[in-house]
């Protein structure tokens, strides 16, 4: 006897589509692309494309900055007054414009108490070129005693240096209880600065010689 029974075709239809996750142990799983996806840094570096390799030469360095320049639509007068108005805000004294090392509120007061006081290590560079001269006369007698006459003064320097530091290391302590002070840098940053002439200091200085220090 022949029993009915459904086509090929109508069982087909029926069937659902076929996805890709399978039945794993009760679970479903979904099979792999094949290959890791890439991470997010890598993709962005390819749609940047390859990174240039550093220049090796001094002309392919300036050949680079200048490509640079005609990629940056800035002229060379918006790179001067760019220029010009850093330099004004660090002689000013603004602390974002200022070099790590002359930023805060510590390094503005050792400024001040050097600002305020006239040192001899203000004479180092003018001692420096007198000696540089002190060279060049022909007669040895003079060259000693000019050449004497400095060391001791670069040996007054010195100790007026090493003094001057232990107090201002040891006002700013008391200005800035909170703060760690390192004694030896603020002591060598209140040297470098009394050394420079007063025209040439950067910033410039907010006192003079005599006046009171701000609190």
């Amino acid at each position: 006897m022949r029993f009915l029974r459904r086509s090929t075709t109508d069982t087909a239809a029926e069937e659902p589509e076929t996805t890709d996750a399978v039945d794993v142990g009760g679970k479903a799983f979904t099979p792999g692309k094949g290959k890791a996806t890439p991470k997010r840094r890598d993709a962005e570096a390819k749609k940047r494309g390859p990174v240039a390799p550093p220049p090796t030469t001094m002309r392919e360095a300036m050949k680079r900055n200048k490509e640079l320049r005609k990629a940056n639509p800035q002229t060379k007068e918006d790179r001067r007054a760019a220029a010009k108005a850093r330099r004004e805000a660090m002689m000013r004294g603004d602390d974002k414009a200022l070099l790590p090392r002359d930023r805060g509120p510590v390094k503005a007061y050792v400024r001040d108490l050097v600002d305020s006081r006239r040192n001899l290590l203000g004479l180092f560079m003018p001692l420096a070129i007198v000696v540089f001269l002190a060279l060049l006369v022909p007669l040895p007698q003079v060259q000693s005693y000019i050449t004497l006459l400095c060391t001791a003064m670069l040996l007054v320097m010195a100790i007026e240096g090493f003094v001057n530091g232990r107090k201002i290391a040891k006002l700013v302590r008391e200005k800035f209880p909170k703060e760690a002070v390192n004694g030896r840098s603020i002591g060598w940053y209140a040297f470098v600065r009394a050394s420079q002439i007063r025209k040439l200091r950067v910033p410039k200085p907010r006192l003079k010689p005599g006046d009171p220090i701000p609190n």
